[in-house]
C-alpha cells in the first residue's frame, strides 16, 4: 500500500520549534520530490517547502526562508520539516506530498504532487 504518514505536529508557543516527519511506504522514495504544504482555516493550501530526491535541491516559500528547513533520509524513507521561530500565523494543517520526478533538479509544480498524507495539525499560540 502506497502511503505517506505525517507526525510531529502539536501545540507550541510562539518562538518555539517543531519537527515534522513524514514516513513513506510502498513507493520508490528516491525517485520522488517530496513537498510540504499547509492549509490554514479559511485559506487555500500553500506550498511550504520541497526537496529533490537526491536532497541536493530544495525550495522554500519566500516568507518561510530562514525559519524552516526541509531534509530527507532516503534509506529510511523519511522526510522532515524543521520549523523554528514559529509564529501564530504558521498555525495550519501540514501535509506531506510526493511527486514523481525523472530529473532531480526540476522541481515539480504543485499539481504534480499526486500522493498525499492525511496531515498533521500545528498550532502556535501567541
Amino acid at each position: 500500500q502506497v502511503q505517506l504518514v505525517e507526525s510531529g505536529g502539536g501545540l507550541v508557543q510562539a518562538g518555539g520549534s517543531l519537527r515534522l516527519s513524514c514516513a513513506a511506504s510502498g513507493l520508490v522514495f528516491s525517485g520522488h520530490w517530496m513537498g510540504w504544504f499547509r492549509q490554514a482555516p479559511g485559506k487555500e493550501r500553500e506550498s511550504v517547502a520541497a526537496i529533490s530526491w537526491s536532497g541536493s535541491f530544495t525550495y522554500y516559500a519566500d516568507s518561510l526562508k530562514g525559519r524552516f528547513t526541509v531534509s530527507r533520509d532516503n534509506a529510511k524513507k523519511l522526510v522532515f520539516l524543521q520549523m523554528n521561530s514559529l509564529k501564530p500565523e504558521d498555525t495550519a494543517v501540514y501535509y506531506c506530498a510526493a511527486a514523481r520526478s525523472f530529473i532531480d533538479s526540476v522541481q515539480p509544480g504543485p499539481h504534480e504532487y499526486d500522493l498525499w498524507g492525511q496531515g498533521t495539525q500545528v498550532t502556535v499560540s501567541s
